[in-house]
């Protein structure tokens, strides 16, 4: 344990001398302009989807589950009842939350080469925005189905009591209501686990990477409690913020997440550095390394 702590420390340590809190900033400029476009896109898709309104009612409920308090307010007027977009709309949407995912990608990747300190041209220019672009379905993926899992889960929940013995229906709902959030907390350390693996120049062996997506993991679901907590118990936020209250609310929270992510990267580096491996590249790059 006391191992651990002097990893996470130095990695705590590190991160300010990486300018991480500057780029989790970066991120998260880039991730709110991403998120909205993409609410966009949603609720037209589910807008002309059949049973429209309990399908926008369970994924408006598992955004409930995960976004700030105050952010809500904003992304229920993305699911009331409105006129059909056109297609131009939808598809500029649809590419302004592609660019914006990728941005959010560049600095978390920026955040991955520092953290191993390793030299700005191994990937090159167009190589870091091609590995940027083929991380977001990869992550989108399973983001989705854990958040389908959510959405849906009770649906599910009730078939599963309703076939369960009356003895036994308290029990299911409790291990139900656990398993779901066990296997949308998995799903997360996959997703970060993965950015972490294909994230850097010469990628690691998955064993390496998991430390740092276990911490992201557990930092950013006790980081979004205790933000929403506090921004749902503090009346002042509202006042000083007033109508951008929900903006900043969003805002911050993607902040968080960022930063979650760039130290659990900084963590990963703690536990198995890379010295030798930004030695033998510096090796091929500058012919006069001794």
């Amino acid at each position: 344990m006391w191992v651990i702590i002097g990893h996470f420390r130095r990695a705590l340590w590190k991160s300010i001398s990486h300018d991480t809190f500057t780029l989790a900033k970066a991120a998260a400029y880039s991730a709110i302009l991403s998120l909205f476009p993409a609410l966009l896109v949603t609720t037209t898709l589910l807008a002309i989807s059949p049973r429209t309104a309990g399908l926008r009612r369970e994924v408006r409920g598992a955004f409930d589950q995960v976004l700030p308090p105050d952010t809500m307010s904003l992304v229920q007027g993305y699911f009331q009842d409105r006129h059909a977009l056109t297609v131009k709309i939808v598809w500029s949407a649809s590419v302004l939350s592609l660019l914006a995912a990728m941005g959010v990608m560049l600095s978390l990747l920026e955040g991955f080469r520092r953290a191993y300190e390793l030299p700005r041209h191994l990937w090159g220019f167009w190589m870091t925005r091609w590995i940027a672009l083929l991380l977001i379905p990869i992550c989108l993926v399973p983001l989705a189905l854990a958040t389908l899992l959510i959405a849906f889960g009770r649906q599910i929940q009730l078939w599963m009591v309703s076939r369960a013995d009356h003895e036994l229906q308290s029990y299911v709902t409790i291990a139900w209501r656990m398993g779901r959030w066990a296997v949308a907390l998995l799903t997360l350390m996959t997703v970060l686990a993965t950015i972490y693996h294909f994230g850097t120049p010469r990628t690691q062996h998955w064993r390496r990477v998991l430390p740092g997506a276990v911490l992201a993991a557990f930092t950013w679901f006790l980081a979004t409690l205790l933000y929403g907590g506090s921004v749902t118990r503090s009346a002042q936020y509202t006042a000083v913020y007033g109508s951008l209250a929900a903006g900043v609310a969003t805002l911050v929270w993607l902040y968080l997440t960022s930063l979650s992510v760039l130290i659990g990267a900084e963590f990963n580096a703690q536990i198995f550095p890379k010295d030798e491996i930004a030695i033998r590249t510096e090796k091929e790059w500058d012919p006069a390394y001794e």
